[in-house]
């Protein structure tokens, strides 16, 4: 049987390279469940929602493209067409990086990136990485994994091979405060999750319409900071890593003292003195701040 899904060309929006390892662990939460990183064998392994049911697949580089194969069962032309929009759009193959590549190149720091590094993976959705998002608060990195494997084993569509879904808003708020508090364990969270379901599954949230390019960045944050659970560290975070904004630089207990470490500073630094660092790259200071920062990941492993 043939369990070869789709192809597509590792090239953005503006002909950029797109380099695919440095991709799919380009932040922590790239590779929470559903996704499984292999790390050796550069592959990303995912369950992803189809037209009546699940997938999961398997994508791997080879020859500068990305190779979508099936794990198990077979799909359809709808659901072959399904997993490669949601694949595409998970790698953001729509986005032009060729402008921050400019800037790099002039970056004896970051010149490195020009070679295709920068591109965030986000989910499917934007529910999804709200979620995944908040499940980082105050806690350590082995918690914020316990929850979100919970979440896609308890509520997430099963596919054949096993793997599960991200659940969808609508799982998420039908699920009892019982199933947060004993299953997720997701502590002072739990509220806020289900809440946040809630709203999206009746639409009184549209979280995907914080996709839109017309929407400025303050107005994106302001919709961000209103939702259940979601602070300053988070909003930067969402529109870090899912949404392609990349002028706030995500400052926390891990990118402040990683910073302060990189730069050989004796003592803690000051969130001002970080941005005036980046400051000129405008629109692109978050990003090249993350860069900065996590540079080895791919050599290195995944952050633990």
């Amino acid at each position: 049987m043939d369990m070869r899904v789709a192809e597509l060309l590792l090239r953005g929006a503006g002909g950029e390279p797109v380099d695919f390892a440095r991709t799919i662990v380009s932040h922590g939460v790239a590779e929470l469940p559903p996704n499984r990183v292999e790390l050796a064998a550069r592959t990303l392994e995912t369950t992803l929602p189809v037209p009546r049911g699940a997938r999961t697949v398997r994508m791997i580089e080879r020859s500068g493209k990305l190779q979508i194969e099936l794990v198990a069962g077979s799909v359809g032309a709808s659901a072959r067409e399904a997993l490669k929009r949601t694949v595409a759009h998970m790698f953001r193959l729509d986005e032009d990086l060729s402008g921050f590549y400019t800037l790099v190149d002039r970056d004896g720091d970051l010149s490195w990136c020009a070679l295709g590094a920068g591109r965030m993976l986000r989910a499917p959705t934007v529910f999804e990485d709200v979620v995944k998002t908040i499940c980082t608060t105050n806690t350590a990195w082995s918690g914020t994994r316990k929850m979100t494997a919970a979440l896609v084993e308890g509520l997430g569509v099963e596919a054949p091979g096993g793997g599960h879904t991200f659940p969808t808003p609508t799982a998420m708020a039908e699920a009892n405060d019982s199933f947060y508090r004993d299953v997720i364990r997701a502590g002072y969270r739990g509220p806020y999750l289900k809440t946040l379901a809630e709203d999206v599954a009746v639409r009184r949230i549209d979280l995907e319409e914080l996709n839109d390019p017309a929407l400025p960045d303050d107005e994106v944050a302001a919709r961000l900071l209103a939702l259940p659970g979601v602070g300053p560290y988070a909003a930067a975070h969402v529109m870090l890593t899912s949404l392609g904004r990349y002028s706030r630089l995500v400052l926390d207990s891990w990118t402040r003292p990683t910073y302060r470490k990189l730069v050989g500073a004796r003592r803690a630094l000051k969130d001002a003195t970080i941005e005036r660092r980046f400051k000129s790259y405008g629109e692109w200071a978050g990003l090249a701040f993350w860069l900065y920062l996590t540079r080895d990941w791919v050599e290195e492993g995944l952050p633990v």
